[in-house]
């Protein structure tokens, strides 16, 4: 099917082009992309099953965890299958709907994920600051209800967003210049007045991504507080490592997030192809991610890991 200039009001189909400017080098690309995508299935589903058979890591920090690994599991699978069937078989053809279900599963679930981060800073707060309550403070039933609370949060924020765009008018062109189906993408094809759905995705986005962010550094600046007023430099320094893992991951999930973010409102001057890098950065780094980092830094992961490997030589 050749790409078409202008479409009816309500397009049945739309086209993803993919890299603008770089569609010679897709398959080249393509290549880290699937390592990416099969590095972050076998290490979240790693991290699943350790914590799961491993009764010594059923603690709050790694419960958190593996509901963040749920959430990068699903985000990593709801773009890279088609961006890898795009790239390959040239197949950029998606259905509206579909393309309506994966801007509210990337930018819903990206919503949990950055909420299971949060709930993992508050555990560091209360562990380090507050250690004689930790075990009183996030029971089982705490942390369940943290957890449905980020996933109605994340549900409720963005669950209208699929409804704004099949409501709007298209009238300019079917062909997103993307590599998989993003709010903002789509709101640029529309030929109505798209200042409120902006708005409210700004807002939205707020609530969620910009609001943990802030929540967290206040926790660590907490944190710090306390860890600077311990007496001995060797207290310091062992508190300061057991969130090292945690900072990483903080670092590694935003870093992108607020860049394609910020590209999308003010980086008129951000070429193309550049911000379409970064937003795949933003879907495909963090679940590769996380669970490297958390199986490398955290002896107790890193200890189960090397045991499952080592049972299972022959």
């Amino acid at each position: 099917m050749s790409l078409s200039n202008y479409t009816t009001l309500h397009p049945s189909i739309v086209l993803l082009l993919g890299i603008p400017g770089m569609e010679a080098f897709h398959v080249w690309i393509s290549m880290p992309f699937c390592l990416v995508y099969l590095s972050a299935l076998l290490g979240n589903f790693s991290i699943l099953f350790i914590i799961r058979t491993d009764p010594s890591l059923h603690e709050p920090m790694y419960f958190f965890l593996c509901m963040l690994s749920m959430a990068d599991l699903i985000i990593s699978t709801t773009a890279m299958p088609k961006i890898l069937s795009m790239f390959w078989f040239q197949d950029r053809e998606i259905y509206f709907e579909a393309c309506l279900v994966q801007v509210f599963l990337i930018h819903s679930l990206c919503s949990m994920a950055s909420g299971f981060i949060l709930a993992m800073a508050f555990d560091r707060y209360v562990a380090i600051c507050n250690p004689l309550r930790h075990s009183h403070v996030l029971t089982h039933r705490v942390i369940k209800n943290l957890g449905l609370a980020i996933v109605f949060r994340g549900a409720l924020l963005f669950s209208p967003q699929p409804f704004m765009l099949r409501w709007l008018p298209y009238c300019k062109t079917n062909v997103i210049p993307h590599t998989y189906c993003e709010f903002m993408a789509l709101i640029k094809l529309a030929c109505a007045k798209t200042r409120i759905f902006r708005i409210y995705s700004l807002t939205a986005a707020f609530l969620t991504g910009g609001l943990d962010f802030m929540l967290i550094i206040c926790s660590y600046v907490v944190i710090l507080y306390t860890v600077f007023r311990l007496p001995s430099k060797a207290a310091r320094l062992k508190t300061l490592s057991t969130c090292g893992s945690h900072v990483c991951v903080i670092l590694v999930a935003y870093t992108p997030a607020f860049f394609s973010f910020l590209t999308h409102r003010f980086g008129h001057n951000v070429a193309p192809h550049v911000h379409i890098l970064v937003a795949n950065v933003y879907v495909l780094v963090p679940p590769m991610m996380n669970p490297m980092i958390y199986g490398i830094r955290t002896k107790k992961i890193r200890e189960r890991f090397l045991q499952v490997l080592t049972s299972h030589k022959f």
